[in-house]
């Protein structure tokens, strides 16, 4: 059977601002994903959310870029846009740029992650597991430095030397400043881990697309790599990147995937998409209610079974005790950030703020500017 996986997420409104969804807007999505497996569009769907943002993780068979899983993905959010306006929520329907989206839902607002697969539990891939990462409050490079260091750095990915991974792995790397097509360049690691690094290194402009196994041929990561304020031309919050990972056997193991975020990675983003701050890794459902509005990262984990269905529980890998470290020094990185203000590294620049509000307060400056006269030398005495 060749399974797809797809992870549709968007923030259509939030509690007290921008926080997180109500419990009836979590419900009203929910009804349309049982509605969809009930009538075969969905072999199985999962929801949850991040901040304020729902998630929609679903196997299908009906490939990526479905138009009627895309369409189905659009008509849940639009049902938990209207519980929002009817409560008065924060920010209803916020990441939905357009009225109707014809065909697939990429480049209309929501993240969007998938890839497709042969599964038949045998072969290279006799047990299939994955995870999903999903963030609040940050751009979409936000996982170009833990992807990188679990595929292309044996320091954090030992499995990088067995021989099913040794041969490397191949990055499609995206320029989302390009919009009028996906802009992608192919690198094969280790071969080019500095290429791949020089790129990389600007999460705001080039961000990992998806990751295949140079082996086998798999694809082992997709990424929703796109830039909302790129789309819309304003600021309609941050892009809150989504990531599905493919895990075990001939791709890293779950530990050398979430090693990497207990560096708590600093990635633009935070209150207004405008700070730098630390990405916090979080439980699954965690509402954005700490100071400073950090950038979080969720992680859930499956197994599918053998007709596409996950199993029966899931894993939520950052619900650990092990993590709580790590939230406490995102929270001293963050505060010390912060305690610099509005100065230099702790704002992005200018060209990469979200609200357009603050560009235009500048422009405005700039217009007052005026050429200093030269001044003549005094005369001598």
């Amino acid at each position: 059977m060749r399974l797809t996986l797809s992870v549709i997420k968007a923030d259509v409104g939030s509690v007290g601002g921008h926080t997180k969804p109500s419990t009836r807007m979590m419900a009203a999505v929910e009804g349309e994903v049982a509605k969809a497996i009930c009538n075969g569009l969905l072999i199985d769907g999962f929801i949850c959310h991040t901040g304020d943002d729902i998630a929609i993780i679903m196997t299908h068979t009906r490939g990526e870029g479905s138009s009627e899983v895309h369409q189905f993905a659009w008509k849940a959010f639009l049902a938990a846009t209207a519980v929002a306006k009817n409560s008065g929520l924060y920010g209803a329907g916020q990441d939905l740029l357009v009225d109707a989206p014809s065909g697939n839902v990429r480049g209309a607002g929501p993240g969007v992650a998938e890839l497709s697969f042969d599964h038949s539990l045998s072969g290279s891939r006799p047990a299939e597991s994955f995870m999903v990462f999903a963030a609040d409050k940050c751009g979409p490079g936000a996982y170009n430095l833990p992807l990188y260091l679990t595929f292309a750095d044996p320091m954090y990915c030992a499995g990088l030397m067995l021989p099913p991974m040794i041969k490397g792995f191949r990055f499609h790397v995206i320029d989302m400043d390009h919009t009028a097509g996906d802009s992608v360049i192919e690198l094969d690691a280790p071969a080019d881990g500095y290429h791949i690094a020089a790129l990389l290194r600007d999460n705001e402009r080039f961000g990992i697309d998806r990751i295949v196994s140079r082996t086998y041929d798999e694809v082992a990561v997709a990424v929703s790599a796109q830039r909302l304020h790129s789309i819309a031309g304003k600021y309609t919050g941050k892009d809150d990147p989504v990531a599905i990972v493919r895990n075990q056997g001939i791709f890293p193991a779950p530990e050398e995937i979430v090693s990497p975020f207990a560096k708590a990675h600093f990635v633009g983003g935070d209150a207004r998409g405008s700070h730098v701050m630390p990405l916090m890794p979080v439980p699954l459902n965690t509402p954005v209610t700490g100071m400073y509005c950090l950038p979080i990262v969720s992680c859930v984990g499956f197994s599918i079974e053998k007709e596409g269905r996950f199993s029966e529980s899931y894993t939520d890998f950052f619900d650990n005790p092990a993590w709580d470290e790590v939230r406490r020094r995102a929270q001293c990185k963050a505060i010390e950030m912060r305690s610099q203000g509005w100065s230099g590294a702790a704002m992005l620049p200018y060209s990469e703020l979200e609200y357009g509000g603050f560009r235009d307060t500048v422009s405005a400056l700039l217009k007052r500017f005026r050429l200093r006269e030269e001044r003549k030398p005094e005369a001598a005495e």
